[in-house]
C-alpha cells in the first residue's frame, strides 16, 4: 500500500505528464493558428491563437502549482498545502479574465471602425478543424486524469481546452460566414471567443474566492452528512456541522450528543464510527475533528467555564467530609445543566456513612453542585 507521500508523488507526476504533453499541442497550435490568421487575414483565428498560447501560461501554472499542493503537511502548514491549488487556479482564472476583456475590446472597436474588413482565406478552415480535433482530444485526456487524482486544477484545465476547441468552432462559422459575403462575421467571432476566455477566467476566479473564503459544502451534501451522523448508533443528536475545502479535500467539523454515563472511550468509539460512516458518504473527505456532547448545548442553560474543577471539588469534599479521606474511594464528575452531578463511589461495602442528605448539608449544599449519589458494592 502507498504511503500517502508516496501517493501525492504519483499523483504529480500523472499531472506533470499531461500537462506538459497538453502544454505542447498548445504551443505548436498557437503557432499555427497565430500565423494562419495573419497570412490569411483572419482576426478570429488570430485571437483564437492568443487563446492557446494563454493555455501554455495556465499548463506553466498548473506545473508549479501542482508540486507545491502535492506536498505532505508541515509545521507551517498543518492542514497541507492544497490552497496553493486554489490560488493558482484564482490566478489563472483573473488572467483569462485580462486577456478576453483586452481581445474582447479591440475587436469591438474593428468592428464599429468604418476600414474595410478583409476577407479570409480556405486555410483559415483547415487550421481550425485542426484545432478542433486537436483540443478535444487533449481535453478527454486531461479530465481523465484529473479525475482520478482528484484534481479540480487538472479538472479546470480540461475544461479550459474544450473552451478552445469551442473557440475554434466560433473560428469555422465565422471564416466561413466572411467567405460568404460577410467579411464582419469573422471580426464578431473573434470578440465571441473573447467573451469565451473571459467566461471561463471567471468561473475560475469566483469558484477558488468561494474556497479561498471557506465556503461550505451544498446544502444536499451537508444533509447527507448530518444524516450519515445522526443515524450512527449512540449519536443522541448532532449540531454545528461545519464545512470547507482545501483544494479536492473536504474538511469537516461536528459536535455530537450522546449520553452523559458512557465513558469516555465509548463517545470517542461513536465519533470514530460517525467518521467512517461520513467518509462513505462523501469520499473526498479527509479531516473530520468531532466533538463530543454530554447534552445539546445548542438548547437550554449551556454550561459555564465557572465551574469547578475535579481538584477544586475534592477539596470541597475533603473538608465537608474529612472522614472519606480515610476510605477507599472515587468521584465520578457529570457536568450538566450549569451544575455539577457527582458519583461517590465507596469501596469497602462495610463501612457507615451519614445519608446523602446528611452528606449534602456537611457540605453546605453548594449552588453549583446539582445532585449527589452514593454508590458501595453489596456486602
Amino acid at each position: 500500500m502507498l504511503s500517502s507521500q508516496q501517493r501525492l508523488d504519483a499523483e504529480f507526476r500523472a499531472a506533470s505528464r499531461v500537462t506538459v504533453i497538453g502544454m505542447v499541442l498548445d504551443a505548436l497550435l498557437g503557432v499555427l493558428k497565430c500565423l494562419g490568421g495573419w497570412l490569411f487575414h483572419s482576426q478570429a483565428l488570430l485571437v483564437d491563437g492568443i487563446h492557446s498560447f494563454t493555455d501554455v501560461i495556465s499548463d506553466l501554472v498548473v506545473l508549479v502549482v501542482m508540486k507545491l499542493s502535492r506536498r505532505e503537511p508541515d509545521s507551517d502548514h498543518p492542514y497541507g498545502h492544497q490552497r496553493f491549488e486554489t490560488l493558482g487556479t484564482m490566478i489563472l482564472g483573473s488572467f483569462l479574465i485580462a486577456i478576453g476583456g483586452a481581445l474582447a475590446w479591440d475587436n469591438t472597436w474593428r468592428v464599429m471602425s468604418d476600414a474595410p474588413l478583409p476577407v479570409p482565406g480556405w486555410p483559415v478552415l483547415v487550421i481550425a478543424l485542426v484545432s478542433v480535433a486537436g483540443k478535444e482530444w487533449i481535453f478527454r485526456y486531461t479530465r481523465r486524469v484529473g479525475e482520478h487524482i482528484r484534481s479540480d486544477l487538472i479538472v479546470a484545465n480540461a475544461w479550459h481546452s474544450r473552451t478552445d476547441a469551442f473557440s475554434s468552432i466560433v473560428v469555422l462559422v465565422g471564416a466561413a460566414g466572411a467567405m460568404t459575403g460577410f467579411p464582419w462575421l469573422d471580426a464578431v467571432a473573434a470578440i465571441v471567443i473573447a467573451v469565451i476566455i473571459a467566461h471561463v477566467g471567471w468561473q475560475l476566479a469566483w469558484n477558488s474566492v468561494r474556497e479561498l473564503v471557506d465556503t461550505g459544502l451544498s446544502d444536499e451534501d451537508t444533509d447527507r452528512l448530518r444524516t450519515a451522523a445522526a443515524d450512527t448508533e449512540g449519536v443522541l443528536n448532532i449540531h454545528d456541522l461545519r464545512s470547507r475545502r482545501m483544494g479536492s479535500d473536504i474538511l469537516v467539523d461536528v459536535h455530537l450528543v450522546v449520553k452523559s454515563e458512557i465513558s469516555v472511550s465509548e463517545g470517542h468509539q461513536i465519533g470514530m464510527q460517525v467518521i467512517r460512516r461520513m467518509r462513505d458518504t462523501l469520499p473526498h473527505i479527509r479531516l473530520i475533528n468531532f466533538h463530543i456532547d454530554a447534552e445539546n448545548d445548542q438548547r437550554g442553560t449551556i454550561t459555564t467555564q465557572q465551574l469547578p474543577t475535579r481538584r477544586e471539588i475534592h477539596g470541597v469534599f475533603r473538608e465537608g467530609l474529612p472522614e472519606l479521606d480515610a476510605l477507599g474511594h472515587h468521584l465520578r464528575l457529570h457536568y450538566l445543566g450549569n451544575q455539577v452531578h457527582v458519583e461517590l463511589f465507596i469501596e469497602d461495602p462495610d463501612v457507615r456513612l451519614p445519608s446523602p442528605e446528611q452528606m449534602l448539608a456537611n457540605l453546605g449544599h453548594p449552588a453549583w453542585l446539582g445532585s449527589l449519589k452514593v454508590w458501595r458494592p453489596e456486602g
